[in-house]
């Protein structure tokens, strides 16, 4: 599913409650979940890439920028890094395809 040297992958939890702060990130049917929820970017986890069986949506470009933001607020990282994530996006190298 992940394709990478390590065993584990961080991940931000997905919760169908939004209360509009600046770590979370709203997403719905448009990212291929079946209903309204939000990514809890304030709450990372790590976990074995092993647990992850299923398939659910994917983000797109608007939505990598605005998750890359919330988890650059909830990381209290200063620097802009939004042209790392417009790097990965041209070359798909954060996608698995």
């Amino acid at each position: 599913m992940i394709d990478s040297k390590f065993s584990t992958v961080i991940c931000a939890p997905i919760y169908s409650n939004y209360s509009g702060i600046s770590t979370q990130v709203p997403v719905g049917t448009r990212e291929g979940l079946k209903h309204d929820s939000c990514i809890y970017c304030d709450e990372l986890i790590s976990i074995p890439k092993n647990i992850l069986t299923n398939y659910v949506g994917t983000l797109s470009y608007e939505k990598v920028i605005e998750l890359n933001e919330a988890i650059r607020i909830a990381l209290a990282i200063e620097d802009d890094s939004k042209t790392i994530i417009q790097k990965c996006f041209k070359r798909k190298t954060w996608l698995n395809q």
